[in-house]
């Protein structure tokens, strides 16, 4: 018999499901949304050669955080809001890495810039730009070249103003353009391979804006030195980086994201006492009567 909608064979019917079957029932399909459980995980480094990693390591902290989901459920792609809605956040794969996955957006009165990052650019990495969106900014950015020549990286300016900072590896790069339009992508960073033809193939790039001190968080993020986990096939250069089997698998590593995203948690709810408290206080006390005038 037809399907009354479709027009196709009518569905076989489904077994009975008890309350206790509801709560629990998910199709049983191999996902890689069952990770970390689902895989052998190696520490990685240096982080940024390790691959992209978990995105949820930055979509969970923006949602614990208090960040609205906007997504279309049909679509392959997350587009989250602050709170506040001044920032938001778009991530899209495409079919090449090297594309921009993610793309994060500020427009406001006092603040105005754009950043994309490429689908390789380690989440890890990536969380420092976002995690320091939880927080105000500060009144003085701090300078990005000494946090990267602190890690032993090179630093150069040339005679029209550009700034450049490489790792001793040859491969990553920090770089500062000198432009008067403050829309424009002043901070790229980009990890790039000699292709053996004389040029180079671009592994990820990142367009970090111009807001100088989510600069010097991703800074800061890009130099740790403590190695990423990634499983022994999630990494595109292997042979670029060390593996060494981890201790800690996949119940360490949840515990330790649940950590995470209770540290976003609490990183919100602190800035909302604290904007609380700086809102000017409404006195409610009723004000005196006026005293009538003497007669004559």
């Amino acid at each position: 018999m037809a399907h009354p909608a479709l027009g196709g064979p009518r569905p076989a019917p489904r077994h009975r499901l008890h309350a206790g079957d509801i709560l629990n029932h998910r199709p049983f399909i191999s996902t890689r949304a069952d990770e970390p459980h689902s895989k052998i995980w190696f520490d990685t480094s240096p982080r940024h050669l390790a691959g992209r990693g978990d995105p949820r390591h930055i979509t969970q902290a923006l949602r614990a955080a208090g960040w609205s989901n906007h997504s279309d459920p049909d679509y392959p792609h997350v587009i989250l809001a602050s709170p506040d809605q001044r920032y938001a956040l778009a991530l899209e794969p495409e079919t090449e890495s090297y594309s921009k996955w993610w793309r994060i957006s500020c427009a406001s009165d006092d603040e105005n810039w754009y950043a994309q990052f490429g689908g390789n650019t380690p989440v890890e990495i990536l969380a420092g730009f976002t995690d320091a969106l939880l927080s105000p900014a500060p009144e003085t950015a701090p300078d990005v070249w000494p946090i990267l020549t602190a890690r032993g990286w090179t630093h150069v300016r040339d005679e029209r103003g550009h700034e450049i900072a490489e790792h001793p590896d040859g491969i990553m790069q920090l770089r500062r353009w000198n432009t008067v339009n403050n829309w424009d992508a002043n901070w790229t960073a980009a990890a790039l391979l000699p292709n053996g033809l004389g040029g180079q193939e671009t592994l990820w790039e990142a367009y970090l804006g111009n807001a100088e001190h989510l600069v010097a968080a991703f800074a800061t993020a890009l130099v740790d030195p403590a190695p990423v986990p990634r499983a022994e096939f999630d990494v595109p250069h292997s042979s670029l980086v060390t593996h060494k089997p981890r201790g800690r698998q996949g119940d360490e590593l949840a515990k330790e994201h649940a950590a995470r995203l209770a540290r976003a948690r609490a990183t919100a709810v602190r800035q909302r006492r604290t904007a609380l408290t700086a809102q000017p206080v409404t006195s409610t006390t009723p004000a005196a009567p006026v005293a009538a005038g003497r007669r004559r």
